[in-house]
């Protein structure tokens, strides 16, 4: 497939779009890198030129759909199971089950879970505890590709790049031809998978309120101005004294968030202060 001619002009217009949209950020130095992205799904969309299809997304794609699928196409979908795994076997034990011991159902949301394996590796921690029915998990990401491969439960070898020595994979994962596996139907199941912009303040707070939320490696792909509002979304989101959880190498210090951060077990987490009794 021939690759369209973008000039940095056109790529300012359209990136500031699809900035505008979904948040992700781009500097004129990725240009070459999205170019490849960006010319194939105009192109399969019936474009010759990459200046017309901006026009049409943003003057005539009334539906958004267009919009919708070149998101999908330029979305990041870098995940496997397992991954940073001392955050999430941090998560239950020092917020989710002692939740389930006082008798409460948590309520733990992953936002922007890409194709799953996040959701499902907390479901395979809880299960092989016996909390799965007593916590509800609610996974989302803006892809609607990437949500549909996560219910559809097979997975390739990429997603199984670090497999604990535990054997915790080998009692929910489930080996298919070709080195694919697939995951325990009821691990599926027990996730409510939701389609969800983080950039759309309204959306994120038509999910109510969370005890635990984990946003891992996703703040990155923003801006700082547009990073501070998702921060705001999340942190409305918590019950107070919530956990915010992110990615080992990322830092929410530099936005002037009203979460304090902690330390545990060399898992740093950020939490909501709780209202005074």
């Amino acid at each position: 497939m021939a690759t369209l001619p973008l000039k940095p002009q056109v790529f300012a217009i359209l990136s500031a779009l699809i900035e505008e949209r979904s948040g992700l950020h781009y500097e004129l130095s990725d240009m070459d890198m999205i170019a490849d992205r960006l010319s194939a799904r105009a192109v399969e969309a019936g474009f010759d030129s990459l200046l017309d299809y901006y026009y049409y997304l943003r003057y005539d794609d009334a539906s958004k759909a267009e919009l919708d699928a070149l998101l999908d196409a330029l979305v990041v979908n870098e995940t496997y199971f397992f991954r940073e795994l001392d955050s999430l076997k941090r998560m239950v034990s020092d917020f989710i089950e002692p939740l389930v011991a006082s008798g409460k159902r948590p309520r733990v949301w992953c936002a922007a879970c890409s194709t799953g394996e996040e959701p499902l590796t907390l479901a395979m921690l809880l299960a092989d505890r016996g909390h799965l029915a007593g916590v509800e998990i609610v996974a989302s990401d803006i892809s609607g590709r990437a949500l549909a491969r996560a219910q559809a439960g097979e997975f390739g070898p990429r997603s199984l790049r670090q497999l604990p020595l535990d054997g915790l994979g080998a009692r929910f994962l489930v080996a298919m031809q070709d080195g694919r596996v697939r995951v325990r139907e009821e691990l599926v199941q027990a996730i409510r998978w939701r389609r969800v912009n983080l950039v759309e303040a309204e959306a994120v707070a038509a999910l109510g309120a969370f005890d635990v939320i984990s946003c891992r490696n996703v703040l990155i792909y923003f801006s700082d101005d547009t990073a501070r509002r998702v921060l705001a979304s999340l942190t409305d989101a918590l019950q107070p004294g919530g956990a915010l959880f992110v990615g080992v190498s990322e830092s929410l210090l530099r936005f002037g968030s009203p979460l304090s951060c902690e330390e545990r077990g060399g898992v740093f987490l950020y939490r909501k202060e709780r209202k005074a009794s």
